[in-house]
């Protein structure tokens, strides 16, 4: 479950015109009130049934000690009854449970409502909250992909013919830059933001991919390993949440933060036809997580700690960003609140995604069981979680190369990430 059966019976409206602002289908909410309301009565008819049958079998008992023929019309009435009656509570129990299962698939299906500062709407809707550096002028400025491949640290076309589209291939300085961008990501969160390193699979099993709301709502945008039932992360967010699920925080446990490196996999890359040019939309793409675990009362300021985190890194980098505030259509079926970074890459003049942090509340710890004690001895609650990312790899490399490049060919090499190319200030053809 993700939105809970008690407010679900309490605000079905609320949730049907959120599943609605979303573009989800509100709906959902009324088969999930069919449903509990069908498990209710079964539910109630199972148990007087069960009491019958108590009373049931405690007459046949005072029947025989009572010296009644155990072979006899009253005790042979008796046994008829009470078998009929656990017939009937064998075929109740068969289709409470086929209840229960069809509420539980309606229930992950009710998207996270919105908070109500979020504007409803699509693209057109979104806020930008603030901005930070001077957008540079395209001028002579090259594309990336022009500037990769001049430089030999791309190759789209090897890619292709080792896996297909959307696969790129980085070599030499390429590779150099990739690492140097996990390792610096990983060392600013680690080292400043006091985050645990997480080095997390990137297969995980149908329970993971549930609890943190790819499935059922973009199963069909994951590889799926079907010999073992296994999906490819589309984010280091699924296995690092997943890290605490079925568990209890202590009173003294929470926040917990982790940052995490992984490979992440996405098949649909974007729209058909739209950027098969260079390493905007990839299958496959490098990215650092952030994540956390917090007390209900703190998860507002913890989206804004993980938003400053992300902006940190662009600052240092040198890229002009904007940072937006994700209408209801643009911020996806789990997320409460969304701010999405945006850098400025001036090669292809636009703004480019290269961060996603998200405030999730209490939708995904219900999904996962994740709760913590206020206080020893306290009843458990329910946590709640956020993530961002810090950052995606591919459109910060694009920003990179495009805002770095010089007029004789070469890409000037940020400062902060020099003493991972061995103090070297430039990358120049091979």
């Amino acid at each position: 479950m993700s939105v809970g059966l008690q407010r679900l019976r309490d605000e079905p409206d609320l949730l049907r015109r959120a599943a609605a602002d979303k573009g989800e289908d509100p709906t959902a909410v009324d088969t999930a009130l069919a449903l509990a309301e069908r498990r209710r009565a079964l539910t109630a008819e199972g148990d007087a049934l069960k009491a019958e049958r108590n009373v049931s079998s405690k007459r046949i008992g005072e029947a025989l000690r009572g010296g009644a023929d155990p072979k006899g019309p009253e005790v042979a009435e008796l046994k008829a009854a009470s078998s009929d009656v656990a017939d009937r509570i064998t075929a109740i129990d068969a289709e409470l449970a086929t209840v229960q299962a069809q509420l539980d698939d309606a229930m992950l299906r009710i998207p996270n409502p919105a908070d109500a500062e979020v504007p409803v709407g699509g693209e057109e809707a979104n806020v930008t909250l603030r901005t930070w550096g001077e957008p540079l002028p395209r001028d002579d400025r090259r594309p990336h992909w022009e500037i990769g491949e001049q430089l030999g640290l791309i190759d789209n076309v090897r890619g292709a013919k080792i896996t297909g589209s959307g696969w790129p291939v980085y070599l030499g300085d390429g590779s150099t830059l990739q690492r140097a961008l996990i390792n610096w990501f990983l060392d600013v969160h680690t080292r400043e933001n006091g985050m645990t390193e997480v080095w997390p699979p990137v297969l995980v099993n149908a329970d993971s991919a549930r609890g943190t709301g790819q499935i059922p709502d973009k199963e069909d945008q994951m590889y799926v390993a079907t010999r073992d039932d296994l999906y490819l992360i589309p984010t280091a967010e699924v296995p690092v949440t997943n890290l605490h699920r079925d568990e209890i925080f202590g009173a003294d446990a929470l926040p917990r933060r982790y940052a995490a490196y992984s490979a992440s996999f996405r098949r649909e890359a974007g729209a058909a036809g739209r950027d098969t040019r260079g390493i905007l939309r990839v299958h496959q793409f490098d990215k650092v997580e952030m994540v956390s675990f917090v007390r209900p009362g703190e998860s507002e300021a913890e989206l804004e700690r993980l938003t400053g985190h992300a902006e940190t890194l662009l600052q240092r980098l040198g890229l002009a960003y904007r940072v937006l505030l994700m209408a209801t259509r643009e911020m996806g079926f789990v997320q409460a609140r969304k701010y999405d970074l945006e850098v400025w890459a001036p090669g292809v003049e636009r703004w480019l995604e290269v961060s996603s942090v998200s405030n999730f509340r209490d939708y995904q710890a219900r999904r996962m069981a994740i709760r913590h004690r206020a206080e020893a001895g306290a009843k458990p609650e329910l946590v709640h979680t956020l993530n961002g990312s810090g950052l995606a790899l591919p459109r910060t490399v694009a920003a990179l190369l495009e805002t770095y490049q010089q007029p004789d060919g070469s890409v000037v090499i940020p400062d902060v990430l020099r003493p991972y190319f061995g103090g070297r200030e430039r990358i120049g053809p091979r």
